[in-house]
């Protein structure tokens, strides 16, 4: 097994419009509408908005490959790009996608152990992420990587309001 994790530039942005439709509606759709999917689809992955969010210099992305193939990329934003005000402080985790065939392969670690190399090399004292209250694998992972429910927020699927909790780890 081999896993090699590369910086995405803007020539990727092909590749990642595809893998973050894909791994998002593998991961959703079953307990979503099709009409709240298809909303959000089209306003977090057009291209415009990944455009911007692969311009902005306070947001990287990160493609993880298992034997060569693309299987999944996380997405970590500071400063400013962050989804909440957290401060200057702490790197938020916006996202790990991993694609259906690869999970449960251990990549999930792999990324965030690329997030808090990051946020170390950035200073941060803290990483951060929101997950939805439902998505319980997630929330376990992220427990037993150390994070701890700090708050939540309300996530848009749609025009279907949904909860996230806030997760934290203090790296300092």
């Amino acid at each position: 097994m081999t896993v090699k994790i590369t910086k995405c530039s803007r020539e990727d942005f092909q590749i990642l419009q595809e893998i973050s439709i894909e791994t998002f509606n593998d991961t959703f759709k079953d307990q979503n509408s099709p009409e709240n999917m298809i909303a959000y689809l089209e306003r977090a992955f057009n291209s415009n908005q990944l455009e911007k969010e692969l311009s902005n210099i306070s947001s990287e992305f990160y493609f993880i490959y298992f034997n060569e193939e693309l299987a999944g990329y996380l997405k970590v934003n500071m400063n400013d790009a962050q989804s909440e005000k957290m401060g200057d402080e702490s790197l938020e985790i916006e996202r790990i996608y991993i694609r259906y065939k690869f999970q449960r392969k251990g990549l999930g670690k792999y990324l965030i152990n690329k997030a808090m190399e990051i946020a170390i090399r950035q200073n941060k004292k803290m990483i951060w992420l929101g997950v939805w209250e439902k998505n319980e694998n997630a929330i376990d992972f992220y427990k037993r990587k150390g994070f701890v429910q700090t708050g939540a927020h309300s996530f848009y699927m749609g025009d279907e309001e949904q909860i996230d909790y806030i997760m934290t780890k203090t790296l300092i």
